[in-house]
C-alpha cells in the first residue's frame, strides 16, 4: 500500500471561502488548497506552501481542525498499481498578503474566492464539505485545541 500525507487549507473571509479547482488525468473538482507533503516538511508548512503555489495568496495557520484518512483502491488511483492510504491534515488558516492568482504548471488550474451560499452548487471533491464541517464544529476564538 503507498502512503501519501497531505495538509489543506480553509480559509474563510467575508462569507466567502478560498478554493483551488483541481483538474487532474482527466478528473476536477473544486477543493481546499493544498497538497503533499514534500520531504520532512512539517504539515503546517506544507499548507502555507502550497497555499501560495495554488492561489498567490501568503498564509499563516490558525488552527488545526482536523485529520481525514481515506483508503483509495488501486482499480481508481490515477496513477500507481497499490491501493492509497490518504492522510489529510486539515488546518483553518487566514491570508496575510499575496494576491490571488492561478497555479501555473501544477494540478489546479484555477483559484477563486466563492460565497459560501454558492458551494453546494459547485461540482467539488469530499474533502471541500470535510473541510466545512470540521471548520463549522471549531470555536473561531483563535486557541489551539492541544493548546
Amino acid at each position: 500500500m503507498d502512503i501519501r500525507i497531505a495538509a489543506y487549507g480553509v480559509i474563510i473571509r467575508d462569507g466567502e471561502i478560498l478554493l483551488s479547482h483541481w483538474n487532474e488525468h482527466g478528473r476536477s473538482g473544486w477543493t481546499l488548497p493544498g497538497g503533499g507533503i514534500e520531504g520532512s516538511e512539517h504539515p503546517a508548512e506544507a499548507v502555507i506552501r502550497e497555499i501560495f503555489e495554488e492561489t498567490g495568496h501568503e498564509a499563516s495557520v490558525d488552527r488545526l481542525l482536523g485529520i481525514d484518512t481515506m483508503i483509495v483502491p488501486a482499480a481508481k488511483r490515477l496513477t500507481g498499481s497499490a491501493p492509497l492510504y490518504a492522510m489529510r491534515v486539515i488546518y483553518r488558516a487566514h491570508v496575510t498578503g499575496g494576491g490571488l492568482r492561478n497555479e501555473v504548471g501544477g494540478s489546479s488550474d484555477e483559484a477563486r474566492w466563492v460565497p459560501l451560499d454558492e458551494v453546494d452548487g459547485l461540482h467539488r471533491v469530499s474533502l471541500l464539505d470535510i473541510g466545512l464541517r470540521l471548520d463549522a464544529a471549531e470555536p473561531a476564538d483563535g486557541v489551539p485545541p492541544f493548546a
